[in-house]
């Protein structure tokens, strides 16, 4: 079976491991008539020269795997991400499993990347795999709850996901992908795929076979194997007139997205802002308002699950219907999407400091970093309006070039533009923070503390932990920072150590 979706990544080919990274943007896309995320990886390159801009779309063919090959597959093979087939193999799939399970919902957005290179990996599985596949799965579930789900479908459907250990998962993320006829395709050939009587219901009453999923509703109303909320919302789709005699049925404290979708069936669709944020996707797929549509793509956005430019193209559409809250921030980024075009500088200085207050407010900086440092910088600026656009150059993937630019003798700037290019004056450092940062460039070694880790062959569980420590140190935690910023820059991770000090020290809100 083809992937149902083109999902297109963005790398540059990878020195080998322990070289330092390039300078790239976490992500990129491809224009798509539906919101198609496609996460480009944190590849290990030299912090010089120019970043590769080669699209390459994987030419996946799915084939049933063996066990271990279902918790080795990956989107990004050792050549792309310069990590080592080994990756995880010398890691117990139990404390895999749990390091995934405790990634914050939005991480720090250097670690974000670092984190998508992870889950995208090719590598071998860990030595103890079993059937369940379990490391596939956690990865899969630490994407979905990023909103990245496409690309957990793509590392399922890779898998050959028509199997009873993946095929949950792989309808779950076709219901919120809006992309379920493969999977009930598949159900309705081989049902013991699922376990699930509702899951079947469903997929054999979509097939139009209505008689059939009756059948099988009524059996499994007479086994008690339905909850109540999907026995009341399976007689509704399979009867309409059944919605008239019956109660709206309140949403259960923990949504799957059969039932959300159930919801939406029956004519009672769901708001998706207080459900986990992959339920956002259904917000994209054309059946809603501008609004929802907007805010949904926000809360992707935040996590580099979709593109700044498809968010640009969003907040674009149309005009604001009101003011306040999500309106105020269209309507800032109208504001100063149009005084670029106009190629007015004064007009681009007035709009610019509103526009990034109200997106940097919303978490949403290093998208509108990815989306306008290129044209500010060419807007001529000057005054307080060219110290803002620097700042924001500095958290865009270009942010090697800009420091390049920047002169020598500007003192208030000094720590950032060493900073960037990877070589940060401790002089320079005016507060702690910053000393701790120094610190971690100057270090020529890991720190102690992940030692263990490495000298055990575990380099993904390594580097995972390092990942953790760095977002959860946030400003205040000097220690962890200069340990974990350290220890990236000596396995090569030059480009996730840069960017993620950066971000401490110009974007405190998001530490």
């Amino acid at each position: 079976m083809k992937l149902n979706k083109a999902i297109c990544f963005l790398f540059c080919l990878s020195a080998p491991p322990l070289t330092a990274q390039q300078p790239l943007s976490a992500i990129d896309w491809l224009e798509q008539p539906l919101p198609v995320t496609s996460i480009a990886p944190n590849t290990f390159q030299e912090p010089s020269g120019d970043t590769s801009t080669g699209v390459i779309t994987p030419n996946v063919v799915v084939m049933p795997l063996d066990n271990q090959r279902s918790d080795a597959v990956g989107l990004l093979p050792p050549a792309t991400t310069g990590l080592p087939a080994t990756l995880w193999r010398n890691s117990q799939t139990k404390d895999l499993v749990y390091s995934l399970s405790q990634l914050s919902s939005e991480p720090l957005p250097a670690v974000q990347a670092l984190y998508y290179t992870l889950l995208l990996a090719e590598a071998d599985a860990p030595r103890d795999t079993s059937s369940d596949a379990l490391f596939l799965k956690a990865r899969t579930h630490a994407l979905t709850e990023f909103g990245a789900v496409d690309a957990a479908l793509a590392l399922l459907e890779r898998a050959g996901s028509s199997t009873p250990a993946l095929f949950d998962d792989w309808f779950d993320l076709a219901l919120l992908d809006g992309a379920e006829d493969a999977p009930c395709k598949a159900l309705s050939q081989t049902p013991s795929l699922s376990q699930s009587y509702a899951n079947r219901i469903f997929c054999t009453a979509r097939a139009g076979d209505w008689a059939t999923a009756a059948l099988i509703y009524d059996t499994a109303v007479t086994l008690n194997v339905l909850s109540s909320i999907e026995e009341t919302l399976l007689a509704q789709f399979l009867d309409p007139e059944f919605i008239d005699g019956t109660p709206p049925q309140v949403p259960p404290g923990k949504m799957t997205p059969l039932l959300f979708r159930l919801y939406e069936s029956v004519g009672s669709p769901l708001p998706t802002g207080n459900l986990p944020r992959a339920y956002a996707m259904a917000d994209l797929r054309g059946n809603s308002g501008w609004r929802a549509e907007v805010e949904a793509a926000e809360r992707l956005a935040r996590t580099s699950a979709l593109p700044a430019n498809r968010l640009l193209g969003l907040y674009t559409a149309r005009k604001p219907a009101a003011s306040g809250s999500v309106w105020d921030r269209i309507a800032a980024v109208q504001k100063l999407d149009n005084a670029l075009k106009s190629g007015k500088s004064a007009n681009v200085a007035a709009a610019l400091d509103p526009a990034w207050a109200a997106m940097r407010n919303a978490g949403l900086a290093i998208p509108f970093a990815e989306q306008f440092a290129s044209a500010l910088n060419s807007a001529n600026l000057t005054g307080q309006a060219q110290e803002l656009a620097y700042t924001i150059a500095l958290l865009s993937p270009a942010y090697e070039t800009a420091a390049q630019s920047m002169s020598k003798d500007d003192l208030d700037v000094a720590f950032v533009t060493g900073l960037a290019k990877g070589d940060p004056p401790r002089s320079a450092a005016r507060s702690p923070l910053e000393q701790a940062i120094a610190s971690a460039f100057t270090a020529t070694s890991t720190s102690p503390e992940h030692q263990e880790l490495l000298d055990s062959g575990k380099l993904g569980q390594a580097i995972l932990a390092v990942a953790q420590e760095l977002d959860e140190a946030g400003r205040n935690q000097l220690g962890d920072i200069t340990s974990a910023l350290s220890t990236l820059r000596a396995l090569g991770l030059e480009d996730t150590a840069r960017r993620a000090a950066l971000q401490l020290i110009l974007l405190p809100e998001r530490s």
